[in-house]
């Protein structure tokens, strides 16, 4: 009987111990999930700041530069860790072949107000799109870019909008299918409450679509982007031998994104 009470003992500690950690992890999740830069970076050489207007009511800065004659613009939404820098770094030979290149940034990014989250990303792309608009940039001639998790405002938006086109670097199927990965000991699917499920909309898409990921990426692996090619067999998918989640910032993702564009 000793025996017995002990064994339950233990089993109850660990289930006691299990929920704590699932409760931490559960609560813990934006921070891990959205590791924002709290300072904003230099404006890069080259782009201006702008101010954009979100449909609930934040005025949120972005950087431009402003596309050369008969060239497309570009929308750049980057990984949950970057800042506009690194975007115009992940940019610099698309703008030198003289694209326009919007570097959106995020709610609760930098000096931006407001708490990152996954309808506010929408929010944000969307007030991206009305900002070119306003321009006389409407959105067929708007080509969206997202790296990492900025893959998932960037093929929500060409979900809504007749864009140019979507590219997808270094992207996932859907947060939980990522965080299921990382944290296999815990019901993810069930704790996750953002979603940016690609998976579920890029079939739904018409634009052009790239696929861009690096085959050693062991961050995000080239997996999801091969799952997502035939979730839409229309999609051009490009694995690059060697690269890993950097993918972004390499030549080689540059020169294949602007073959792509060259093409659209």
């Amino acid at each position: 009987m000793t025996l017995r009470r002990w064994a339950v003992g233990i089993l109850a500690g660990g289930l006691f111990a299990y929920s704590i950690a699932l409760g931490g992890l559960y609560a813990a999740q934006d921070n891990l999930i959205y590791p924002a830069p709290k300072q904003a970076a230099p404006v890069p050489p080259g782009y201006r700041q702008i101010e954009l207007a979100t449909a609930d009511g934040l005025r949120l800065a972005a950087v431009f530069s402003p596309p050369a004659p008969g060239r497309k613009t570009v929308v750049f939404f980057h990984g949950n860790g970057d800042s506009w820098g690194g975007a115009a770094a992940a940019n610099r030979l698309v703008m030198a072949a003289g694209y326009g290149v919007l570097l959106a940034e995020y709610r609760g990014y930098g000096a931006n107000p407001g708490t990152p989250g996954e309808q506010g990303f929408y929010a944000d792309g969307r007030a991206a799109l009305a900002w070119l608009k306003a321009q006389g940039i409407g959105s067929e001639q708007v080509v969206l870019i997202g790296n990492s998790i900025g893959s998932g405002t960037a093929t929500q938006l060409a979900s809504e909008a007749p864009v140019a086109g979507l590219a997808v670097v270094s992207g996932f199927t859907s947060l939980p299918d990522l965080v299921a990965e990382k944290v296999s000991w815990a019901p993810t699917r069930y704790l996750v409450s953002d979603q940016f499920d690609n998976h579920a909309k890029v079939g739904r898409i018409t634009a052009p679509m790239l696929l861009l990921h690096g085959t050693a990426d062991t961050m995000i692996g080239p997996e999801h982007a091969q799952s997502l090619a035939r979730a839409q067999p229309r999609a051009r998918l490009v694995l690059v031998p060697g690269f890993g989640h950097e993918l972004a910032y390499q030549d080689a993702a540059q020169r294949a994104l602007l073959d792509w564009l060259a093409g659209l």
